[in-house]
């Protein structure tokens, strides 16, 4: 239903982190391009997740475009599904992306050591 919400509402947060690093002129910092990788996989996965949902007919094109808030006893159903499985899928993208960044600053320290010797 609503679980969408919760990487979406993170890729929000991500994208005006971006922004403020841009404004404060950290826009080659390594640190930024990480977050773009980030930013990226939460967008991608919200879009697609909205998909699915507009496709099961649960987010419609009208008011109030989610269909579990069209009848009140739904609402903390949709509540308690955007605290367990959006938290859960927010998480799992983002330990996702650290451990890709683990693994690059691995291969990255790899490859200089290759390259010194």
């Amino acid at each position: 239903m609503a679980c969408v919400i919760v990487p979406a509402l993170e890729a929000v947060a991500v994208s005006l982190v971006l922004r403020r690093m841009k404004r404060n002129g950290t826009a080659g910092s390594i640190w930024r391009r990480r977050l773009e990788w980030l930013n990226a996989m939460l967008w991608g996965g919200s879009f697609l997740l909205m998909i699915e949902h507009v496709w099961h007919g649960e987010i419609v094109p009208w008011p109030p475009f989610l269909t579990a808030m069209s009848n009140p006893a739904e609402t903390m159903l949709m509540l308690e599904e955007m605290g367990t499985v959006g938290v859960s899928m927010a998480a799992l993208v983002t330990a996702v992306w650290y451990v890709a960044m683990l693994l690059a600053d691995r291969a990255g320290r790899a490859s200089a050591k290759t390259a010194s010797t």
